[in-house]
């Protein structure tokens, strides 16, 4: 493997789906995201599943020579399928746990395709980057326009009002893992701790 690029990223957290998707393009942002976290020398934080987008993206980071760190609810051990090939695999009582311990390992989280607990994960992220709770960065990856519905519609709770344009500037949107990961980078060198009001 190649010496890491210098990066503000030691690890980072992906949420994603424990499913595949119906588009192969959700499969190879996965892949591409391990492989580029792999090759920068940057660590994964994710869910600890091995089925789905979670599980290749863990793969993914493993066979490039990474390190990879899940982090699971004892109730979804079962159910997600606990990723046996870790590099460490954290089991916590629930999902406020789960949210907090990632919080805790990352600097910075990426999001691809997923459902609820994707978005779950995601705006909890982002609610406490707004108080203030930490000043990680975060990142859609929009594959195949998978987020752009949402970010239309958040564009539209901020015109309404109820989102101001610096907070609304906090989430950061990439068309690739690659894109995705360098606009982190910039964001974590230039975060400043304190509140987005």
């Amino acid at each position: 493997m190649n010496a890491p690029m210098s990066s503000a990223l030691r690890r980072l957290a992906v949420y994603c789906g424990s499913a595949s998707g119906t588009a192969p393009a959700f499969a190879d942002a996965a892949r591409q995201t391990g492989e580029a976290m792999a090759a920068r020398g940057i660590d994964l934080v994710y869910g600890g599943g091995k089925l789905g987008l979670m599980g290749i993206v863990a793969d993914a980071v493993r066979d490039g020579g990474g390190r990879t760190y899940g982090v699971i609810p004892d109730v979804l051990v079962g159910l997600e399928v606990a990723h046996t090939g870790l590099t460490q695999l954290h089991t916590v009582a629930g999902m406020h746990e789960r949210k907090a311990k990632m919080s805790e390992l990352a600097d910075g989280f990426l999001i691809l395709p997923g459902g609820i607990g994707t978005f779950d994960e995601m705006f909890e992220a982002w609610t406490w980057n707004a108080l203030g709770y930490h000043s990680k960065p975060f990142c859609l990856v929009d594959v195949a326009g998978f987020w752009s519905g949402m970010t239309g519609f958040l564009d539209h709770v901020t015109a309404s009002g109820f989102l101001s344009p610096a907070r609304r500037a906090q989430l950061l949107v990439a068309a690739t893992p690659a894109e995705a990961i360098e606009r982190l980078d910039a964001a974590a060198r230039e975060a400043t701790q304190g509140m987005v009001w």
